[in-house]
């Protein structure tokens, strides 16, 4: 039996979504792994100390350390467990979450160097951060995508009498929030009959900024908080079209999520999302921060119900390839 001790940010019960340490977590303890998680403290301080503490406190029973590795403030949690486990001898593999991490590999490479040159393995969730980090110079890479369980997702074919706008993530600057708006306002301004709702919980402040955003351009949008994942498919019934505004990304599950239930997608071209959506195949990738190329986008799909179904269906394809029965390979034999 292989023993891990998962280090992230396991925060659902604070009222943030649920990241990759309760999700892929769940999936390889079903799978037969045993599995230790920190930490849930809200404090980051104190979440730093709780992770460092899982770490000695398991260090005799841990086959492997996995490390959630973003390229912000969480970058250095994952530094100093790193340094951790060298000292300790325990083999640790970064998961390589944030969208920005090429960024931060060019800004702090010693650091970076530090902790992935001494990883056991670091695991791309995209071929997009996988190239990246080859192209600097690092060779332990593994591409294992972020996946989803497919069965919990039925396709359904969409109409476009009416633009219904989708849009789910964490209210963060780094996803650009605001854009979501500026774009319902464009529709109107140009007299298309349009909706949109935004689902997600608040990250840094960004979720009353666009509820001022909304207020001041006089527009009407839902906002529902945080809800379920089986709240928010149920939701997604009522919509036409997903629209993905970050001006960062790697791989987000919330528009693999919207390919798997027929959702058309029009993303911004950024981060690893060239390498989950086929531009006009499976989606629709246009420029960041750019409120008259989305519209033009959402045009195109107004134009022919059946062109756009085709591109969901495709979509639903690609979908099934990231299904957690086809994915779960890859983790059984890295860590086996």
């Amino acid at each position: 039996m292989t023993n891990l001790l998962y280090i992230g940010n396991k925060l659902s019960n604070k009222g943030k979504n649920k990241t990759s340490i309760e999700t892929l977590g769940k999936l390889l303890e079903i799978e037969g792994f045993t599995i230790k998680t920190s930490s849930s403290k809200s404090n980051k301080l104190l979440r730093m100390f709780d992770m460092i503490y899982h770490v000695i406190k398991f260090k005799n029973r841990t086959d492997f350390v996995l490390i959630d590795t973003y390229s912000t403030v969480n970058f250095y949690y994952a530094l100093v467990v790193s340094q951790l486990c060298r000292f300790l001898k325990l083999k640790y593999m970064s998961i390589l979450r944030g969208g920005n991490l090429p960024v931060r590999l060019k800004k702090s490479p010693k650091l970076s160097r530090a902790i992935f040159n001494h990883a056991y393995k670091n695991i791309a969730p995209s071929e997009y951060i996988q190239s990246n980090f080859e192209d600097l110079g690092y060779h332990n890479i593994v591409c294992i995508p972020n996946s989803i369980e497919i069965s919990n997702y039925v396709f359904q074919e969409r109409s476009f009498y009416k633009v219904k706008l989708l849009w789910v993530r964490s209210f963060s600057k780094i996803y650009n929030p605001l854009l979501a708006i500026k774009i319902l306002k464009g529709l109107k301004d140009i007299n298309i009959e349009a909706e949109l709702c935004m689902v997600g919980p608040d990250s840094d402040g960004s979720m009353q900024e666009a509820m001022d955003c909304a207020k001041e351009l006089k527009i009407e949008i839902t906002f529902t908080g945080k809800l379920s994942k089986e709240a928010w498919i149920e939701l997604s019934k009522d919509y036409n079209i997903f629209i993905n505004t970050t001006n960062f990304d790697n791989m987000p599950v919330s528009v693999m999520e919207a390919m798997a239930l027929g959702l058309p997608v029009i993303s911004t071209n950024v981060g690893g999302m060239p390498f989950l959506i086929e531009n006009g195949l499976t989606g629709i990738l246009v420029e960041p921060d750019s409120v008259e190329v989305f519209i033009k986008a959402i045009k195109e799909l107004l134009k022919s119900s059946k062109k756009s179904n085709i591109m969901a269906v495709n979509a639903r394809k690609k979908a099934e390839q990231l299904d957690w029965n086809v994915v779960k390979k890859a983790w059984n034999k890295v860590l086996k």
